[in-house]
């Protein structure tokens, strides 16, 4: 059933973003034209080219993403965070793995390399805490190594602790990832005078934070967020326009939207 949720997500993902409507108002408007109809060839034209301008004119796309990045606020961390919080958990998703990583022997990291820099920052101010990173792969078929074996590599690539390194190679999706570290987290985890786990540290996305907090919550682990990774300032950029930044703004308000409704239905969160 996680499998068919899994695939089922990608596929209602990969439909519903603009950009790729784009190909279907032009491969509609070639019928047209074939069967000659000009005015809905026309029509259809003129769809991809305003699916084209809500693409690149940012501000389409960043009033909705920075609405998703700004659910989860900042949390003021303590200077002594080794006392109290439990550990620190890095969620996957900025690592190109994969047959990248086998094919050319160095690990890529992609636009939420924050993910992995804030990860490292945190490991080396607070060397006596666990860290777990969970993520094996996000795509239907992967290929080559996990992301959790590719951060191992980095890891010892930059030196850090890898006593206190822990991983969880076999998620495919921010659900995944809760479940499977929900043990180790339990069983490394330390706790309070009252015997509760101590919280924590949850480094992800801005915008991918507020659905992975409610995950945690509903399997009763505590976290204190860490976003990283803001892909919105707190004015928008009225007039710039850019189809790159633009799609990957609708791919991420897309994937949280897809992420928040299905698992809301499913009683994930």
């Amino acid at each position: 059933m996680d499998t068919i949720f899994f695939i089922l997500s990608k596929v209602v993902q990969f439909c519903i973003e603009p950009l790729n409507w784009v190909i279907v108002f032009v491969l509609l408007s070639m019928l047209f034209l074939s069967l000659r109809k000009p005015d809905l060839c026309k029509r259809f034209l003129l769809l991809a080219l305003l699916d084209l301008f809500l693409v690149g004119w940012l501000p389409a796309s960043e009033v909705v993403l920075r609405g998703i990045e700004n659910l989860t606020p900042k949390v003021a961390l303590s200077k002594d965070l080794e006392n109290e919080v439990g550990g620190i958990i890095i969620l996957g998703g900025a690592i190109s793995g994969g047959e990248l990583a086998v094919d050319r022997g160095e690990v890529s990291i992609h636009s939420s390399a924050e993910r992995v820099t804030k990860a490292f920052e945190l490991i080396r101010k607070n060397p006596s805490l666990p860290y777990i990173f969970s993520g094996y792969s996000g795509r239907i078929t992967p290929r080559g190594i996990s992301e959790a074996d590719a951060f191992k590599q980095l890891v010892q690539e930059q030196g850090l602790n890898e006593e206190k390194a822990h991983y969880e190679k076999r998620s495919r999706n921010t659900y995944e990832n809760v479940l499977f570290m929900k043990p180790m987290i339990e069983e490394l985890g330390s706790r309070d005078q009252a015997g509760q786990l101590k919280p924590w540290l949850l480094i992800t996305s801005a915008s991918h934070m507020y659905r992975s907090v409610k995950i945690f919550q509903k399997q009763g682990l505590p976290v204190l967020p860490v976003p990283v990774d803001y892909q919105t300032a707190n004015r928008l950029q009225w007039t710039q326009f850019n189809l790159i930044d633009g799609a990957q703004n609708w791919k991420d308000v897309v994937h949280e939207l897809v992420g928040l409704i299905a698992y809301w239905i499913t009683g994930k969160i």
